[in-house]
């Protein structure tokens, strides 16, 4: 018995003076990226997986998609918004609204000095989109190639 319980308190002391391997996260993310679980360890650039055809299919297959969607929801909107308007003007010759023609102007003029202060102090923010867009259009242009040529067809149908 007394054997047996100095073993239990070697293997405790043993336990105490382990040695713990730090590891630092961001080395960590950047090796184990979320991608390479579910796609698996040869995931990357589009460019470097597939072939020409894979990547233009697929490319073509989500601008359809795209293209077709937009297509729809473009036709609600503006059957919408023309209708609205399209209310608003026979209650407006009817004499069910009347417009303040000038409180309009006004406002208008409101909005269009407050869209140029927003539009300068906005405009990093865009160019850096840009830039990434276009970067990773550079990186993937087949891909976008057939996407563009899918979303135009889907447009057309």
């Amino acid at each position: 018995m007394a054997e047996v319980r100095r073993r239990e308190d070697q293997d405790e002391l043993e336990s105490e003076d382990e040695v713990y391997e730090v590891v630092d996260l961001t080395e960590y993310a950047r090796r184990h990226q979320w991608w390479s679980t579910v796609f698996g360890t040869s995931s990357g650039p589009v460019a470097e997986k597939y072939s020409v055809a894979t990547q233009i299919m697929m490319g073509g297959l989500t601008g359809w998609c795209a293209g077709y969607l937009f297509q729809r929801v473009g036709k609600i909107a503006a059957t919408a918004v023309g209708g609205g308007f399209l209310l608003l003007q026979i209650a407006n010759h009817t004499g069910y609204v009347q417009v303040d023609w000038k409180k309009v102007e006004k406002d208008v003029n409101k909005a269009k000095k407050h869209l140029k202060k927003k539009a300068s102090k906005a405009a990093p923010e865009i160019n850096s989109f840009i830039e990434e867009a276009t970067d990773f259009i550079k990186r993937n242009i087949v891909l976008s190639g057939g996407f563009v040529g899918g979303f135009l067809l889907g447009l057309a149908s």
